[in-house]
């Protein structure tokens, strides 16, 4: 490990290396709080970018803040997903219909439909599959919109790259930003953070997301190849980044929150031992990761999709005088005393409270929240972690970040062509460690 403690500030402060990525962000105007709001009232105007099952959940949960929220604009790849969003909606009957004043003219449809979308709202929700994020954040900020967008916010380290630009024009600007890793908006979580001194100095942690795994969409008669992709998007990376980033990324942020700093190199394995169909496109079914921070403490992480396999979401975070069981929400010393017990009775629902907390702010025309520098960088540590398992080397941050590797398609349209692409009998590529490199 790198003891030379300028090397390790490098590391820990990345974010430092990549505010100029986007080349003149910063010389932007700043907002003033008279231009917080778009209409001459009280009303915050939302659009909805990104319509699946989690933009539509999170619209309801906008919705259902005590603000005067009013749902004014959505935007899909698909039209079907967009139609079934505003069904669920207003199905909801705790939300008040004329909150949600979206008619056929502000329903956009396709990949340039977020351009159309964004300019109308005060507020943006993005949740569209996670490699669109940074391109759809950097189009809010600029156009000077409050931004809660779903974790993770990126899926390669160019993604990474622009994001932390953007973050720091929404400072700049002094835009509320709120990011979908809502541990930090829960109860149980803030008073363990509290109370983290308990433990003393933290030398070691684990965490898991081992589950059965998520859906599949069968392949359907006439798709073209990025269709196929963008319906089946959690299998490819461009899209998802491998569970390891789209879910994993949650535990991981909890331990780079209490330990108050970003893991500076990782080394792993994983493969695709049970999930082995071409429908599962390219991602692995399991990873394991041992994670270095900058002082020395090591996070293991493990994540899995094998159906029948034991299942565990949770954090152990150890220090010098107990630990802290996250799912337990309970502190510990190593005599077994119990030295926190969190009141589970007045544990709270973090995805609301994520958004009553940002509408009240932006009500009160306030600046609280920053979350996507925190976002960027425990997501780039997911993707640090994918990097080593699908490599079987050991990566280091800075040179990951420096790499700029970039997944993206160099074109967003249904007939153009993915960065993958699968054999004549349907399979896609996949990473082999020892032979898949980074260098």
């Amino acid at each position: 490990m790198n003891t030379d403690n300028k090397g390790n500030n490098s590391r820990r402060e990345f974010v430092k290396n990549s505010t100029l990525v986007a080349g003149g962000l910063l010389a932007a105007p700043l907002m003033s709080r008279a231009n917080y709001f778009s209409g001459a009232d009280d009303t915050i105007k939302i659009a909805l970018v990104g319509c699946g099952g989690r933009g539509t959940g999170a619209a309801i949960q906008a919705l259902s803040t005590k603000q005067n929220v009013k749902l004014v604009a959505v935007a899909d790849a698909f039209k079907d997903r967009l139609d079934n969003s505003l069904k669920s909606m207003k199905k909801v009957e705790e939300i008040d219909a004329s909150r949600i004043d979206v008619p056929e003219d502000r329903q956009f449809v396709g990949f340039d439909g977020y351009l159309k979308a964004i300019p109308l709202a005060d507020v943006v929700i993005l949740a569209t599959p996670p490699g669109f994020r940074p391109l759809h954040f950097e189009a809010a900020i600029k156009l000077n919109k409050h931004v809660f967008m779903e974790k993770p916010v990126a899926t390669d380290p160019a993604g990474i790259n622009k994001v932390l630009a953007t973050a720091q024009l929404a400072k700049a600007r002094k835009l509320n930003v709120v990011v979908g890793l809502q541990r930090h908006y829960q109860n149980s979580y803030r008073e363990l953070f509290k109370r983290k001194d308990l433990i003393g100095d933290i030398t070691s942690a684990q965490c898991w997301w081992n589950g059965d795994g998520v859906w599949v969409r069968p392949r359907q008669e006439g798709q073209t190849e990025m269709e196929y992709q963008m319906r089946n998007w959690y299998y490819f990376n461009w899209l998802c980044g491998d569970h390891i980033t789209e879910q994993h990324v949650h535990n991981i942020d909890v331990v780079n929150w209490f330990k108050g700093a970003y893991p500076i190199k990782a080394q792993g394995m994983g493969g695709r031992e049970v999930r082995t169909g071409k429908e599962y496109g390219e991602i692995f079914d399991h990873h394991f990761v041992e994670f270095h921070y900058a002082d020395g403490t090591i996070l293991n992480s493990q994540c899995r999709h094998q159906p029948k396999t034991m299942s565990k979401v949770d954090e152990l975070i150890v220090g010098t005088k107990g630990k802290i069981f996250a799912g337990a929400a309970n502190i510990v010393d190593y005599k077994g005393k119990v030295l926190y017990q969190f009141d589970k009775k007045t544990e709270n629902d973090p995805y609301q409270s994520e958004h009553d907390e940002l509408f009240a702010a932006i009500a009160k025309g306030e600046y609280k929240f920053a979350d996507a520098e925190n976002g960027a960088k425990s997501t780039m540590s997911s993707i640090l972690g994918r990097m080593a398992t699908y490599s079987g080397q050991v990566i280091e941050l800075d040179k990951a970040l420096a790499s700029n590797i970039d997944l993206q398609p160099r074109e967003y349209s249904w007939s153009a062509s993915p960065g993958i692409l699968p054999d004549a009998n349907g399979f896609y590529p996949v990473a082999v460690p020892g032979t898949t490199s980074y260098a």
